[in-house]
């Protein structure tokens, strides 16, 4: 009824959990960027089918995955390797694209983020959405700043909104720190480059709101301070615990790499013209 892509690259620490979660899907691609380590030899060892693209983007890399991975169903759910499908989630999924109507062309899904066994409900702003399930030959994507969203659709995106699980953690906080240096360059130029669309951070969708907040606020000199205090405080971020603290001083040092990289932007802009 569903197919499933997962994106890799030396995911040997996380791929198993992601598979086991999937026991009940029996068709699941791996569309993989060139591992070193022993991710590809999991693939094969699950009976997964494997295939290989050079990584340019995460919009890219799913895109490809669409039009080359042999897709067996008309429905595609994509995980990341460090993301889990828990039973609610599968009977929620499985509901919805049964009687999902000939207009729909996916849904938007949400995730549990969780620092070991703690859900970062409140710190992480549940729920945030990003497009998950796709109609085969109805949706694409598109980059924005170190993700991707949904690009030209043909039909309605609805929601589901039972969540998955999201471990994005469990590697350490030092490789986490370092996917953030990297995505903070490609924050920066994402939030510099878009024309700033004021209404749109009124909006009722998520997917639209939240990049027009960033966009508008980011360029405050207090942002970062602001992000912590609203996200620990305001959020309620300090009823999850101490792993919540941690979440949002990183939260905080991650706004202040993008207003860093903001600058130099600017800097180089100025040099540019003089």
């Amino acid at each position: 009824m569903v197919s499933a892509i997962i994106l890799t690259k030396n995911e040997e620490q996380d791929l198993p959990g992601c598979l086991d979660s999937l026991s009940w899907c029996d068709d699941i691609h791996i569309c993989d960027s060139g591992s070193t380590d022993q991710t590809l030899k999991i693939a094969r060892r699950y009976q997964t089918t494997l295939s290989i693209h050079p990584f340019q983007s995460f919009g890219d890399q799913r895109n490809w995955s669409i039009d080359h991975c042999p897709i067996k169903y008309d429905w595609i759910l994509f995980l990341d390797a460090d993301e889990r499908a828990t039973p609610a989630f599968q009977e929620t999924l499985l509901d919805a694209i049964q009687n999902a109507e000939s207009e729909c062309a996916g849904f938007y899904c949400c995730w549990k983020m969780m620092l070991g066994e703690t859900w970062l409900k409140r710190s992480d702003n549940f729920p945030k959405w990003q497009f998950r399930v796709l109609r085969k030959g109805r949706a694409r994507f598109i980059d924005v700043g170190h993700g991707q969203k949904e690009g030209p659709v043909q039909g309605r995106i609805e929601y589901l909104r039972e969540p998955y699980l999201h471990f994005p953690f469990r590697a350490g906080w030092h490789a986490w720190e370092e996917r953030h240096r990297r995505y903070a360059k490609l924050e920066a130029i994402e939030r510099t480059k878009s024309p700033l669309r004021f209404m749109q951070i009124f909006s009722k969708h998520a997917t639209k709101r939240n990049p027009a907040i960033k966009q508008f606020f980011g360029i405050l000199p207090g942002w970062p301070y602001f992000r912590f205090f609203y996200s620990y405080f305001l959020k309620g971020g300090w009823i999850d615990g101490r792993a919540s603290l941690e979440y949002c001083k990183r939260i905080f040092w991650y706004e202040m790499l993008i207003k860093r990289e903001l600058l130099s932007l600017k800097n180089a802009q100025i040099s540019t013209k003089m």
